[in-house]
């Protein structure tokens, strides 16, 4: 009974479409008291309401594409060869699109694209970019096809815009809505300041009177659109946060110009006057200047900032006589043989030319199990290699940005907010309730002794009392010191992991490839002579591992590993062990090997062939250069611990490099280095931890803050939040010193923004500053905080590096 009654009350209305908003016609589809034009946009809201995602009406009211317009759009995807150019990872069963979505415009529409898999459960993951306005979305191709993910992301308003003539020629993030606003406002500022000239001069001839009423209506028809189109923005904002209970900045603003534009309506309207046309049309022009400013502003540091643009991963490259040298990632050009060891990354897409790849892509699709690739196969960039060293050819160069990707994704789920950027928005939020407070009373106080400046002052003391200024100072200080940081080799993963270094207190070192260089200052082999097969059979084996001490040894080999190991093993802090020829090899610890401990005071690398042993390497460490002032500097105001798995062969030497009160720990494999991580944490430690990134993972991802020692090979793992050039880690102290005088930094800017809102209001509550004139200081006082801090963050950087 009640859905017939629904159903005639909604055809006598002749109803938007709940969903999309089209007009339902005379007989809609009712479900659950809602008009629906067809069964796609009714099926397209009971998916939503059964995942418990009908919230996403409560943010934006008919949001859907209506399905008729969809139907047919996307067929072309079902192409295989066309769908090869826009994927950028296929395997078997998973696949990985980015779209670019211009319709992205708040956080409700990361909230929705984010949730897609709720939607179809062919959807793994979805990772929005909202500056860029891209999603990129991970699916399983037995479940959902290219073409139906379009489809189902258009059917909720995002439709993605695919251009399959260059990807290059496509100009996606130019946004000319700004320009035009600002245009808008502008062209309305100037006319009405024009027109309200002979008001200004208080003209009384009999001409100018005459038509006055004419003017001031010219005046208002400007305004609208200045009001409707070019100050939209700051209105819908305020009004998607009011409704969801959130003050943000938009809202005393918005509060300003709907005050100046509604009293200035009256005034026309009944002929008291002229109204504030000019000193409205005038705030939203300046206010959109200065975001302008902003924008161009914030883009370049983001640019300048940009770790893509340093990353320090570089790659072994074959040459034609079989002679191997590293490379950048950069200068990898189609064609180039590289070669892949264990653990380490694809970095462009290739073809498998020699070895048995086990590659896994956990970091590109989120699956655990590595996928097994014989020679022939194509591998995909972002797959790190799992077994032996594998040759292949590239058959594209490298896009940087892509690699990068894996790092700013972060599969290990990690969140470390940041304190400030917390802050920032607490003291937002309470800085609105309290100027709206001060608006209130000093309007009713005005209206009371003096009704003809209540509402500029009251306008005045929303336009000037903006907290821009308070909300630009962290992004662009620590935008500008994430900038000097990849000047200087060391590369983080956001801003914000600036804070995290400021606050560590217990500094973790990795030994082996952190403090140590890669270069062993002397190796000596001693034991039963080795046979030529033997000692190539030996470099065979190291040349699949990436471990530093396995580096130094291969290198110190002579000749060329001409053979391939089959059955390679890496057993972190153990050994390495492999097949070459039908000979089986080991190489390790004594215990991984079975040699007798006499643990001597050296490194040992023991060696092992066909189960009968053979001798041992001795390695002596070569320490970074300047590691005992490093430390000697670092011990005044940090905690330092070492964790290595290597024996106490080591321990006098470290001891008379660490600080007295320094804790060293021997024999830590991997869980080790992470438990004794945990424990520091567990009795109130904030935990900075450096190791090399081949099985420091671990404890560089349960640390505080993880940094990855690079040295000139491809050691990069999505488990740091920061990368250091080890060329530049005698400049450790001063990067940690410098985050700390960040901060400080941070905080004197919103001393100085405090200053400016204090005096500005001062003025304004007294009557003395016209709306206009607070138009022009909010856009100056947000330019002069973030000079402020480009220049305070550049002189301290300057000062303390140079």
């Amino acid at each position: 009974m009640w859905e017939i009654y629904a159903l005639f009350q909604v055809s006598m209305t002749n109803p938007d479409c709940y969903h999309c908003g089209t007009k339902c016609g005379s007989e809609p589809i009712v479900f659950e008291d809602k008009a629906f034009c067809c069964n796609g946009c009714k099926t397209v809201y009971e998916i939503l309401n059964q995942h418990e995602l009908n919230v996403y009406y409560d943010l934006e009211s008919t949001p859907g594409t209506i399905p008729n317009e969809i139907a047919g759009k996307f067929d072309y995807l079902g192409n295989p060869d066309i769908a090869k150019k826009i994927l950028e990872f296929e395997d078997e069963e998973t696949a990985v699109v980015n779209f670019y979505i211009p319709n992205i415009h708040c956080s409700s529409c990361i909230w929705v694209l984010e949730n897609l898999h709720k939607l179809n459960r062919g959807v793994k993951t979805t990772l929005v970019n909202f500056p860029k306005k891209e999603v990129r979305i991970t699916f399983k191709k037995n479940e959902i096809s290219l073409q139906q993910v379009a489809e189902l992301i258009t059917s909720i308003g995002y439709e993605p815009y695919i251009s399959l003539e260059s990807a290059d020629a496509v100009e996606k993030g130019v946004d000319r809505k700004l320009i035009y606003q600002v245009a808008v406002a502008g062209f309305a500022f100037g006319n009405i300041m024009m027109l309200s000239f002979p008001e200004y001069f208080q003209m009384d001839e009999f001409w100018l009177n005459r038509f006055k009423p004419f003017f001031r209506g010219i005046m208002l028809a400007m305004a609208i659109p200045a009001l409707v189109y070019s100050g939209r923005d700051y209105l819908i904002s305020a009004y998607k946060g009011l409704k969801h209970g959130i003050l943000n900045i938009d809202v005393p603003i918005s509060l300003g110009i709907l005050v100046l534009f509604l009293r200035s309506t009256y005034e026309v309207v009944t002929g008291m006057g002229q109204g504030y046309f000019d000193s409205l049309t005038g705030l939203i022009f300046f206010l959109l200047l200065g975001k302008i400013f902003q924008q161009k502003t914030y883009s370049f540091l983001s640019f300048e900032r940009d770790y893509k643009s340093y990353f320090p991963i570089a790659v072994t490259q074959i040459d034609k006589d079989k002679s191997q040298h590293s490379i950048s990632v950069n200068d990898i050009k189609k064609g180039d043989r590289l070669l892949i060891r264990n653990e380490e990354i694809i970095p462009v897409d290739g073809i498998l030319l020699n070895g048995e790849a086990l590659v896994d892509y956990s970091f590109v699709t989120g699956e655990s199990l590595p996928l097994s690739k014989v020679s022939g196969d194509k591998l995909f960039a972002g797959g790190k290699q799992k077994g032996p060293a594998i040759e292949m050819e590239a058959i594209e160069s490298v896009k940087q940005s892509y690699l990068t990707q894996l790092w700013s994704k972060d599969v290990f789920g990690k969140e470390k907010a940041g304190n400030i950027k917390t802050l920032t928005d607490s003291i937002s939020k309470q800085f609105t309730l309290i100027i709206l407070g001060i608006a209130t009373a000093a309007g009713v106080f005005w209206y009371i002794q003096d009704r003809s400046i209540a509402f500029q002052v009251v306008s005045a003391i929303l336009i000037v009392a903006c907290p821009c200024a308070l909300a630009l100072s962290a992004p662009f200080s620590l935008g500008n010191m994430i900038r000097i940081f990849g000047k200087e080799s060391f590369y983080l993963k956001d801003a914000y992991v600036i804070e995290s270094l400021s606050r560590a207190e217990t500094l973790v070192f990795d030994k082996t490839g952190t403090i140590t260089a890669n270069n062993a200052s002397e190796i000596k082999y001693t034991g039963s002579p080795l046979s030529i097969s033997e000692m190539m059979a030996v470099k065979a084996v190291l040349k699949s591992s990436n471990h530093p001490l396995s580096r130094a040894l291969y290198d110190h080999i002579p000749d060329k590993a001409d053979n391939e190991a089959e059955g390679f093993v890496e057993h972190l802090g153990e050994g390495i062990s492999g097949v070459v020829k039908g000979v089986r090899i080991a190489l390790g610890s004594a215990q991984f090997t079975g040699a007798e401990n006499t643990d001597p005071n050296q490194t040992r690398i023991h060696v092992k062939v066909d189960d009968e042993l053979k001798g041992m390497f001795l390695v002596s460490n070569n320490y970074r250069k300047g590691l005992k002032l490093v430390m000697d500097v670092l011990g005044k105001g940090y905690e330092l611990s070492v964790l290595t798995g290597d024996n106490e062969g080591e321990k006098e030497n470290l001891e008379d490099i660490l600080p007295e009160g320094s804790q060293i720990f021997f024999r830590q494999k991997p869980e080790d280095k992470l438990n004794r991580v945990k424990n520091f944490q567990e009795s109130g430690k904030s935990v900075m931890m450096l190791g090399d990134g081949l099985n420091d993972a671990g404890a560089l991802v349960q640390s505080d803050v993880g940094i990855a020692i690079s040295e000139n090979i491809n050691v990069f793992s999505p488990a740091c939040d920061g990368i250091l050039d080890a060329r530049s880690f005698s400049k450790l102290p001063a990067f940690l010193k410098l985050s700390k005088q960040t901060m400080s930094i941070i905080k004197m800017s919103f001393v100085i923004s405090f200053l400016y809102n204090i005096i500005g209001l001062l003025f304004a509550i007294t009557g003395n500053l016209s709306p206009i004139v607070a138009a022009i200081l909010m856009p100056v006082s947000s330019i002069s905080v973030v000079l402020f801090a480009t220049i305070a963050t550049n002189f301290v950087a300057k000062k303390i590096l140079y």
